[in-house]
């Protein structure tokens, strides 16, 4: 997929579908909005929403660590198209991760917001919350060089 003029959910719906390997579309993510920064915070960014399914959890039925991770990750690609009103190849050159909380039979919801967006690198901050009680399970922050 090349960068497009504008970025809206119908484009990210496609870009998910389009440029993720086929193991990250398993992992049952869905677009839920995009903001491209004319909102009243101002702030572009995604919301992405990953949905409860015993084959990401571990030992007591809790989402594993990984697949918070790769959600983070993958969100934070929205957020930066959002911001860049498209998408273009990018890599991720950083991503602290604090777990704050187990999620157990939830689905998780990742709010990624650009921090700062430059020509060739985009900073982020993302919030995974559990869906059925809103509670932040992780925070994560995120670099990215935009190729």
């Amino acid at each position: 997929m090349t960068q497009t003029s504008s970025f809206d959910l119908e484009t990210a719906r496609r870009l998910l579908a389009d440029v993720f390997a086929p193991w990250v579309q398993d992992l049952g993510l869905s677009v839920e909005r995009i903001d491209t920064g004319a909102t009243d915070a101002g702030v572009a960014g995604a919301v992405m929403r990953m949905a409860f399914s015993e084959k990401l959890c571990r030992e007591g039925g809790v989402v594993c660590g990984q697949a918070l991770m790769a959600l983070a990750d993958t969100a934070m690609v929205f957020a930066v198209s959002a911001a860049a009103n498209g998408y273009r190849p990018m890599t991720t050159v950083d991503q602290t991760t604090h777990f704050l909380k187990p999620a157990a039979a939830t689905d998780i919801v990742a709010d990624a917001r650009i921090v700062r967006q430059g020509r060739t690198m985009s900073f982020g901050r993302v919030t995974l919350s559990a869906a059925t009680d809103g509670k932040p399970v992780a925070m994560v922050s995120s670099a990215y060089a935009l190729l």
